[in-house]
């Protein structure tokens, strides 16, 4: 019986010895890889995010987000710069040379001020268009093979917002928007009033350029202005008494101005290097707007018709925008006006806030009906 008992508990030892080493045994290799992953989850994490494309699309894509933020910030600073600049040195300027000249100059300035402020701001909040959800829409082109959407005419997908947008032309990083079916007006009215800012600074502050860089920047010592306070000398003295060293409030005074001067120079060639940058940027970027919109194109389109007109072309044919109206008529609906609407020419000249004609969907075409017409400008979507 001693042994059976004896027998029996060193069986039982064995088996929870057994149990033990098998338990450690498996929880061996998770608390290795706990301890691994301690010392590699920074670069687990982005051998993560490289071989996983969801991750890096959600990462390009508030990249992206963030960049497009700076170009917004950074173009409000340099607008708010130059008309501080303007304010600081050409308003004193032409007040002292003529106040008429001044007064027709500050409104025909603030007229452009405001319209750039209006429209860039316009730029940025208003939805370029999307196609709508749950709605049975029969003008559809095609169905968008990323977000799984009907895609009407003239709609196309931005890989950067991730969605359709109605009437695309282009994603502007400087509007932090993509410029579409409603906010197309904005942008172009921006580039125009911004063109025509920048070209009216160029050609008022030239003068001022000139005087402030080059006038005084070389004048001699004798045209130079001099600065300091009368003080009485007794010329019985030695000559070399008369020589008065200027306190220290005089000195400071003495190199403020320098440095005020100085500080003009600056702002002025700043402003002038950003003016004549701009100018040629938007010049460039505005004419190439202006030939599509009067060919009835957007941005997209043009690739789309230059590619068609090729393969006509080799066929001895000849394509047809098919929503090429004429320079006159393009013009008109683009710019949301017509003869027949409470619009008129100065919901362009005035910051306005007016929709375009049609909903983004339907599309009149050179083939349409006046039934068609009809239903462009009154949509019923």
């Amino acid at each position: 019986m001693v042994d059976k008992k004896c027998n029996i508990y060193q069986e039982d030892k064995f088996l929870s010895s057994f149990e033990f080493r098998i338990e450690e045994s498996s929880f061996m290799p998770f608390s290795c890889i706990l301890q691994s992953l301690g010392k590699n989850i920074i670069w687990i994490l982005i051998i993560n995010l490289i071989l996983d494309p969801v991750n890096v699309m959600v990462v390009m894509f508030y990249f992206t987000k963030l960049i497009n933020n700076a170009f917004v910030i950074l173009c409000w600073v340099l607008i708010t710069v130059i008309i501080i600049i303007s304010y600081w040195i050409g308003l004193p300027y032409w007040w002292n040379k003529s106040p008429v000249i001044t007064i027709c100059l500050l409104i025909f300035g603030n007229w452009l001020m405001i319209n750039c402020i209006f429209h860039y701001y316009m730029g940025i909040i208003c939805d370029p268009g999307h196609p709508p959800e749950g709605v049975f829409i029969e003008e559809v082109a095609s169905v968008c093979k990323k977000c799984i959407q009907p895609k009407p005419h003239r709609t196309h997908h931005c890989s950067i917002c991730n969605v359709c947008i109605l009437q695309m032309d282009h994603h502007c990083p400087w509007l932090n928007n993509c410029v579409g079916h409603f906010n197309r007006r904005y942008f172009l009215m921006f580039m125009v009033y911004i063109e025509i800012s920048v070209l009216f600074l160029i050609t008022f502050g030239i003068e001022i350029a000139y005087v402030e860089l080059w006038l005084n920047y070389n004048a001699t010592d004798d045209d130079t202005e001099l600065y300091g306070y009368p003080v009485e000398v007794n010329i019985f003295l030695p000559q070399e008494k008369w020589i008065m060293k200027p306190t220290t409030s005089e000195a400071s005074g003495v190199i403020s101005e320098e440095k005020y001067k100085s500080l003009r120079r600056k702002a002025i060639l700043f402003a002038a290097l950003i003016c004549l940058g701009v100018a040629i940027a938007i010049g460039t970027l505005l004419h190439r707007h202006c030939k599509m919109i009067s060919r009835g194109e957007t941005s997209i389109e043009k690739h789309i018709n230059t590619s068609e007109r090729k393969k006509f072309s080799e066929k001895n044919e000849v394509y047809l925008n098919p929503y090429d109206f004429g320079k006159y008529r393009n013009w008109i609906i683009f710019l949301g006006i017509h003869n027949n609407s409470k619009r008129s020419w100065r919901h362009i000249l005035f910051p306005s806030a007016h929709k375009p004609f049609g909903d983004g969907i339907i599309w009149p075409t050179i083939y349409s009906t006046e039934s068609e017409w009809k239903n462009f400008f009154h949509p019923k979507y």
